[in-house]
């Protein structure tokens, strides 16, 4: 590991994790289930019948990487709270930064992957009316796993950054002053 380089490991598997949850939750906005209504001639009943449910699928594995990911990045470093203190300086700064933006970015992927998910679970089965010109097919909107896909972008970049900046910051010697001689005397010299 070189100076404040940070494993390589570390690096790529976080993003390979990040990647993979990115893939999963654009499959997810692609596979989204839609509804079409039909109607029992016998029972006068509406109904809507829905394509496959794999979009849910798809999207509760791509929170389940994006957690892997976050997760294996918080266990290594500790979630910044535990092991060894930052030094301070400039390095310190960007890593707390960098690291409740990543925190950030993340909670917003998760609820938009997880809302989606189960918005696209979903789905409204029978309604006993007679006349159904209001009547619709609940269907996920457009765009909520594209934003969970964005977040999880912006949470794997921020990610790296973070890990960089705090194998930085904790691989650095803190800066002692020497002071053999004070300038300022404080011993009671006659």
């Amino acid at each position: 590991m070189g100076e404040g380089k940070g494993s390589t490991l570390v690096h790529l598997l976080v993003i390979v994790l990040s990647l993979t949850a990115f893939g999963f939750s654009i499959a997810a906005e692609r596979r989204r289930s839609t509804g079409t209504l039909h109607k029992d001639e016998v029972t006068n009943q509406t109904y809507c019948v829905y394509q496959s449910d794999v979009a849910t699928g798809y999207g509760v594995g791509a929170f389940l990487f994006l957690l892997s990911s976050e997760s294996l990045l918080m266990g290594v470093t500790k979630c910044m709270c535990l092991g060894r203190p930052l030094t301070p300086g400039g390095n310190r700064a960007w890593t707390i930064i960098y690291f409740v933006s990543s925190w950030m970015t993340y909670l917003v992927a998760s609820a938009c992957l997880i809302a989606g998910a189960k918005k696209n679970a979903y789905h409204t089965k029978y309604r006993n009316m007679v006349l159904a010109d209001n009547f619709s097919c609940e269907s996920l909107r457009k765009g909520i796993f594209v934003a969970g896909a964005v977040f999880t972008v912006a949470t794997m970049i921020l990610n790296v950054y973070y890990y960089m900046y705090f194998t930085k910051a904790t691989s650095q010697t803190a800066r002692k002053t020497n002071r053999t001689s004070s300038t300022v005397g404080m011993t009671g010299h006659v």
